[in-house]
């Protein structure tokens, strides 16, 4: 909710506004050198650490919290202040982000917190600093402590798992956690592989190192130093964490790629098959060679004996 006021503020604009003047009676000692800060309390009473130590909002995500700072400075000088917050993940504005405080004042300056949309239900801490502009910029810090309401959702994928050939004999296992959830998660992860013969990988869940923040996606491998060498697994991983959250996914993964053996063994057979069709066709070439000259003799004696008539063979003498 923005604010109108300038960014800076007279001490006489404070003085009309919203400030409280000390009146400095006759005879009293001179006020104490310096300034401070801390929430402003209610009903009008002189703010101190035993009324509020700290601020506290709460609201749920995309509401717009306001609270005000109390300003105070006790010496015969004016004192100018610029304000500013972090730490808590939402938006601070302020009323005036420079504030001047004439001697002997108390002014409230009113701010907002806007605690994002897509917050994560849960508490956070950040801290709202007055800083001054001269005399060597000596700050005052107030805690903020801010909760965002609203329920709280654990929710855990595994994806992209994956199985390469690694050094050696051995494989590398791939696979990424996602937090989809709004809380931060410890997750506990175990890998299985099972195939013809029974299981070939049997890990026990075991914690990560590092907790998972919410939307937060971490890359992962594992190492497999003895995979089987010709048999076909399926490789699964599972994680947990806490609040019932649950994921699990899987993949295949052959040593020798059966792709690869069926396609090496198909070019085989294609020239098994191949060879004996150019055996056949050789023998049934030397079968053919033999029986032309036996059928042309037999053609031959047989025109000799029956058709042609030999020259001569019918003369007398």
């Amino acid at each position: 909710m923005p604010f109108r006021t300038p960014a800076v503020l007279s001490g006489a604009v404070l003085a009309a506004a919203a400030v409280l003047l000390w009146p400095a009676p006759a005879l009293a000692r001179p006020a104490a050198p310096g300034w401070s800060a801390a929430p402003a309390p209610g009903g009008g009473a002189r703010p101190s650490a035993q009324d509020r130590p700290y601020f506290y909002l709460e609201g749920a995500p995309g509401a717009v919290l306001d609270d005000r700072l109390a300003l105070t400075n006790p010496s015969r000088r004016p004192v100018t202040v610029r304000l500013s917050g972090s730490g808590t993940g939402g938006r601070l504005a302020f009323a005036a982000a420079e504030v001047t405080l004439p001697p002997r004042t108390r002014a409230g300056v009113p701010f907002t917190l806007t605690v994002p949309a897509g917050a994560v239900p849960g508490s956070r801490s950040g801290t709202i600093t007055a800083t001054a502009t001269a005399g060597g910029g000596a700050q005052a810090r107030v805690p903020l402590h801010l909760r965002v309401t609203g329920p709280a959702l654990s929710a855990l994928t595994v994806e992209g798992v994956s199985v390469v050939r690694g050094s050696g004999d051995g494989a590398v296992v791939r696979y990424a956690l996602v937090n989809r959830g709004n809380t931060v998660l410890r997750p506990r992860v175990a890998l299985r592989a099972d195939g013809i013969f029974g299981a070939a990988l049997h890990r026990p869940a075991r914690p990560l190192p590092d907790a998972l923040r919410p939307g937060q996606r971490i890359d992962r491998t594992e190492k497999w130093p003895d995979p089987p060498a010709l048999e076909p697994v399926e490789v699964r991983v599972t994680a947990t964490a806490g609040q019932g959250a649950r994921g699990a996914a899987s993949a295949t993964y052959t040593a020798v790629p059966w792709g690869a053996a069926a396609g090496a063994a198909a070019v085989l057979a294609a020239g098994a098959g191949t060879w004996g069709v150019v055996r056949r066709r050789r023998r049934t070439r030397r079968g053919r060679g033999g029986a032309g000259p036996t059928a042309a003799a037999r053609t031959a004696t047989g025109t000799a004996s029956g058709s042609v008539p030999v020259p001569g063979s019918g003369a007398r003498a």
